[in-house]
């Protein structure tokens, strides 16, 4: 199935560029999705007609994914996590937990636009990419530490031993 593209799709092609793809894919997805349009003598006319304001459209929606790609990667994210013996984390770091993270701080970013290879196991700084555009990923610092409180027992006998000095004279 011959289709003109009236968008940039991943692994497929640009704005303007006339691909062949399977007929259900084209059917199911591209097509209701405005993706494409089929590839006639009479669509390729009125594509040309509509090409500036399709191209106009991108250029918008790749500039406002570069400044939010700016402000993305100036965050510093912080998640607190359970942690057991020898720092091991008692979960993982998911990306839904870093989209949430990532709200809380004013930035709404779909999860699944938030590319990891495998959920983050242990604590430290890792760097987390997002796709904000085909052409736009954005790289975050996720700091991963530990939500770990020193405990009231362990706190008072520096405090008593602080105090006896004081207590002696």
């Amino acid at each position: 199935m011959k289709l003109i593209l009236r968008a940039d799709v991943e692994n497929l092609g640009n704005l303007g560029d006339v691909v062949n793809v399977k007929p259900g894919y084209g059917r199911n997805y591209l097509l209701p999705q405005g993706l494409a349009m089929v590839a006639t003598e009479a669509n390729l006319k009125v594509f040309e007609l509509e090409r500036k304001k399709l191209q106009a459209r991108m250029d918008a929606l790749r500039a406002e994914a570069q400044a939010l790609c700016a402000r993305l990667e100036a965050l510093e994210v912080v998640i607190a996590m359970h942690v057991g013996d020898n720092d091991k984390l008692y979960g993982s770091v998911t990306s839904s937990i870093i989209g949430d993270a990532l709200s809380a701080q004013g930035v709404d970013v779909d999860r699944r636009r938030i590319l990891m290879d495998a959920p983050i196991r242990t604590l430290g700084e890792h760097p987390v990419r997002i796709r904000l555009h085909a052409d736009v990923i954005a790289v975050v610092p996720v700091k991963v530490v530990s939500d770990h409180q020193p405990e009231p027992e362990e706190a008072a006998p520096a405090e008593e031993a602080a105090e006896a000095p004081a207590d002696a004279e």
